[in-house]
């Protein structure tokens, strides 16, 4: 029982706490609503799931075995945060008809993560601390259980941000806010880089 404790303590630590793909959430519940941005939160959970349940299976071994794929994939994810960061920075703040199109998606919520340094390194340190001896029972078991923690950690970002969504009603309030996260996604980008140096 305290294993598994201690695996949905570790879940919820790294999934509750702010990162990229929480910040997307609480800018798709601000924006689009609650209900809309759960293709994000589910996108994003089961791109996490299939990362960690990848690093189980032996992703591990070939990152260990090819240590430039970390940095490439840390690289990545950084320059996809930062242009993300730009897009929000960029963004008028008019919630017309034409923004419909930019809605949250399982892809782009999957994509993110699958790019997002974040949760590859929580994956790792993961898998090493939980299922190190490889048994495939617990990992399955430990990825059951992240998801879950994972689903509604993100849900709970995008929820607070559909709390906001009535101070967003105005274009230029909408604009303070999208700059304000897209700072927060490139402080997010620079500090994941400066950790995975």
């Amino acid at each position: 029982m305290t294993l598994y404790l201690s695996m949905a303590a570790f879940a919820l630590a790294s999934s509750i706490t702010p990162g990229p793909v929480n910040i997307v959430a609480l800018s798709c519940g601000a924006q689009f609503g609650f209900t809309t941005s759960l293709r994000h939160v589910t996108g994003a959970t089961l791109g996490f799931t299939l990362l960690l349940v990848s690093v189980g299976l032996g992703m591990h071994e070939v990152l260990t075995l090819w240590p430039g794929l970390t940095t490439v994939i840390l690289w990545g994810g950084v320059a996809f945060l930062l242009y993300m960061a730009y897009q929000l920075a960029a963004d008028d703040g008019k919630l017309s008809q034409s923004n419909r199109q930019q809605t949250p998606s399982y892809w782009y919520g999957a994509l993110l993560q699958l790019l997002n340094p974040k949760a590859w390194l929580a994956s790792v340190a993961s898998m090493g601390a939980f299922v190190g001896d490889g048994e495939m029972r617990l990992l399955w078991q430990f990825a059951g259980l992240y998801f879950v923690i994972c689903y509604l950690s993100i849900a709970c970002w995008a929820y607070a941000g559909a709390m906001l969504s009535g101070l967003l009603q105005r274009a230029h309030n909408l604009r303070r806010f999208n700059r304000l996260m897209a700072l927060l996604l490139a402080f997010s980008a620079c500090y994941l880089l400066a950790e995975g140096i």
